[in-house]
């Protein structure tokens, strides 16, 4: 074929006297293959680059969030026989320093041992004041990191100690100290005064009231301790208040502080709570903590904070539990969600300081990690032959082992409990909410605090966003598109055309800060008339357009083909002056003088100043250009032998517009749509400035909201590097680029089958 061109050239050439052969032509059609050889390989080369790109962005975020979703894992050191454990009484207590070198050993004589917790060796020990012919009975902890221990007696006293670590620093060596205090003297405190032995014990200290309570059989008592200190002489008076609660008919199995002292859970033999309200010192209510009767409660704690109850079961099952407010405004004991350990008891439960997390042991030596607000099992594994005590240090990496006379200590590594699927993306009870709902709350003021890390409201914040955006954009920018490419002068093209793709080179920040500061307050004032812009603007400019369909045709003929438009601008700002005119007349006749009081009070629609209104408007402008553009040069492109033919054969130019020109674009316009589509879901400054940033999922127009572009803006500067948070903000961004992926890839496949549609046009 090439050689047959050849030769019809050369013949060609050598009738017209020219030659096309020539030393300087062959150079230059050779350089001229070589350049776009060059330029297709430059091409397909930035092309492969550019999704290389993507791809690695996709690893990377990939890499960092995956270890979210990994399990628990323990390190096993070699138990240790312990010489000096065969010469001391039964462990009650075990505990670990928050260095991890130091353990505590109570046993059941009084002895507090502290020892080395990694070479096993004994450091010093303390004999509590345990009065002569008087043991120990039961033991009971204040909340997780106090180190404050109550002791209940034989003789109904009760004795109340705290193990401190002093951390010093001679000669630049890290040194602790430890050693045991009494903040309320070291005589033990009567707690019946029959001097009967006090079964359980339970202890709790709030804002210097020391609330003690303990258990003889059925009998409870309750006694409030409150110490102040003289700041000159430095003496402690206690004052006493003791308690009259209703009493109870079953044997108690567990005492339970609230740590603000609004309640006092009294576990019974029935497996039933008894939940005492400490303000009014009367019965809330009585619950039923197991389904099944076969079954008893083995083990009783609070997690972190105290507001969870953590029930442990005959059968290996623990559930959560605490009090949720109900439609009356009455507590009452709420059964959250429960866990699975094994089938045997649980013996243990050990909440942990800093998170809302707990390891639980049952008879058979089995170790289970759970965290509970993610409702994730961690790991399971057994970790001792028989029933163990064990002490789970503050930072919950050290678990210490005891258990017939050998020490064994794990490492842990847990580094994201928090975050499970359904914690991401379902409903979560938190503690103190009425009923589960999806939050996003990533910093509290107290460590108490659940993790609120769901990324629903954010995705739906974003989808929102992107909706009222598009809701304003898509209809004027293709409208105007196809105003433009088929009806427009192409002299008033011209002018037109850059102008509208000009506002794109207008910077986000400079439009969210314009929404902030001058449009949300003003659409606030201004809501009838905005309203009212919105309704009659498409009404005057049709009636515009039927009354110059009634003028003369003399007239109509003087303006120049494909001017018309520039007749609907005085009209569109006369619609607008007298619309943002009349608002204030509108809203005392129609609101009484407030439509936002309104809306809030009558209609019960809640009002953000900033709310998706203000982001719909500003968003909308800053996405016309991008789908003005495509969609105009999709519309403009449509050969004009379609046009003519169509014209030709009768159709008038506003059936050759919809049955010709938008089918053979509409692979061109779709696209212009979903681009525009993207760049509102990725916007990131005018969501930032002008939403509130208000996490929640409500899809009335006048609340604010929160997409996660300008959620990872804001928070990952100030999120931990490697940490859950850290992770999270890295999942936003992967959240955010598979959507664009798929909505891309949807994009391009209805695109390619509009093509194959229409191409027969």
């Amino acid at each position: 074929m090439n050689d047959l061109a050849s030769e019809t050239m050369t013949a060609t050439s050598k009738s017209l006297g020219l030659d096309f052969n020539t030393p300087a032509l062959q150079r230059k059609r050779r350089i001229r293959a070589l350049k776009d050889r060059f330029a297709r390989w430059a091409v397909s080369i930035g092309g492969m680059a550019v999704l290389g790109a993507i791809t690695l962005i996709f690893f990377y975020l990939a890499y960092v969030v995956l270890p979210m979703f990994q399990g628990a894992s323990l390190d096993t050191r070699k138990p240790v026989q312990i010489a000096w454990l065969n010469e001391a009484a039964a462990p009650l207590l075990l505990t670990l320093e928050e260095q991890n070198q130091m353990a505590m050993r109570l046993d059941q004589s009084g002895k507090v041992q502290f020892f080395d917790a990694k070479k096993m060796q004994p450091l010093s020990s303390v004999q509590l004041p345990i009065p002569a012919d008087v043991r120990i009975a039961s033991v009971g902890q204040d909340q997780p990191g106090s180190n404050r221990v109550a002791l209940g007696l034989s003789n109904g006293q009760v004795l109340v100690f705290q193990h401190v670590y002093k951390l010093s620093y001679p000669n630049d060596v890290q040194t602790i100290t430890p050693s045991i205090e009494y903040p309320f003297g070291e005589a033990p405190i009567e707690l019946d005064p029959q001097g009967r032995e006090l079964d359980h014990v339970g202890v709790s200290l709030n804002s210097g009231t020391l609330m003690l309570t303990g258990s003889t059989g059925t009998e409870l008592h309750v006694l409030k301790l409150g110490r102040e200190e003289n700041m000159m002489t430095g003496e402690v008076t206690l004052s006493e208040e003791r308690v009259t609660l209703p009493q109870i008919a079953e044997p108690i199995k567990a005492l339970i502080i609230d740590p603000r002292h609004l309640w006092l859970y009294v576990v019974n033999g029935r497996a039933t709570a008894d939940v005492f309200d400490m303000r009014s010192n009367s019965l809330n209510g009585r619950y039923k903590l197991l389904a099944d009767a076969k079954l008893e409660v083995s083990n009783a704690t609070s997690l972190l904070g105290g507001i969870s109850l953590m029930i442990g079961d005959s059968s290996g099952g623990i559930a959560q539990w605490f009090m949720v407010r109900q439609e009356d405004g009455k507590a009452s004991l709420t059964s959250i969600r429960s866990f699975q350990l094994a089938d045997s008891p649980i013996v243990q439960i050990l909440p942990e300081e800093r998170r809302k997390g707990f390891f639980a042991l049952d008879a058979k030596g089995n170790l289970g990690i759970f965290h509970s607000t993610a409702h994730r099992t961690l790991l399971v594994e057994p970790v001792a032959e028989g029933q163990a005590l064990a002490a789970l240090s503050p930072r919950a990496n050290r678990l210490l082992v005891e258990s017939d006379g050998q020490l064994q200590r794990l490492i842990i590594d847990n580094p994201h409990p928090e975050i499970s699927w359904s914690s991401l993306w379902g409903k979560v009870w938190y503690e103190n909410y009425d009923a589960p709902g999806h939050v996003w709350q990533s910093t509290s003021a107290s460590t108490d605090n659940e993790p609120k890390l769901s990324l629903a409201p954010l995705a739906f914040g974003t989808l929102k966003a992107a909706f009222y955006a598009m809701l304003l954009a898509a209809p004027l920018a293709i409208a105007a598109a196809l105003y433009t490419a088929y009806f427009m002068a192409p002299s008033l093209r011209r002018k037109v055309k850059p102008v509208i793709e000009l506002m794109e080179a207008l910077p986000t920040v400079i439009l969210g800060f314009f929404a902030g500061l001058f449009l949300a307050p003003y659409v606030e004032g201004h809501l009838p008339g905005i309203f009212s812009l919105l309704i009659f603007t498409p009404i005057g400019i049709m009636l515009a357009g039927y009354l110059w369909s009634r003028l003369p045709e003399s007239i109509r003929l003087s303006v120049p083909d494909g001017w018309e438009s520039a007749l609907l601008v005085p009209v569109i700002l006369l619609v607008g002056y007298v619309s943002l005119a009349m608002s204030g007349h509108l809203e005392n006749w129609l609101f009484d003088g407030n439509m936002r009081m309104w809306l809030s009070n009558d209609l019960g629609i809640p009002f953000d100043q900033r709310n998706a209104l203000v982001v719909g408007l500003a968003m909308g402008f800053a996405v016309i250009p991008t789908i003005y553009s495509i969609a105009e040069d999709a519309v403009f492109s449509v050969p004009k032998s379609l046009t003519f033919g169509s014209l030709a054969l009768g159709a008038t130019p506003w059936q050759t517009l919809t049955r010709v020109v938008i089918l053979t674009a509409s692979p061109g316009i779709f696209s212009a749509v979903m681009i525009g589509m993207g760049r509102a879901v990725g916007e990131t400054m005018i969501v930032l400035m002008a939403t509130g940033n208000t996490a929640i999922m409500d899809m009335n127009i006048f609340e604010g909201l929160r997409t996660l572009a300008a959620n990872v803006a804001v928070e990952m500067p100030e999120s931990e590097v490697g940490g859950t948070h850290y992770r999270v903000l890295f999942l936003s961004a992967l959240v955010l680029l598979g959507f664009t992926f798929v909505m891309n890839t949807l994009a391009e496949l209805v695109r390619q089958r509009l093509r194959v549609k229409y191409a027969s046009l």
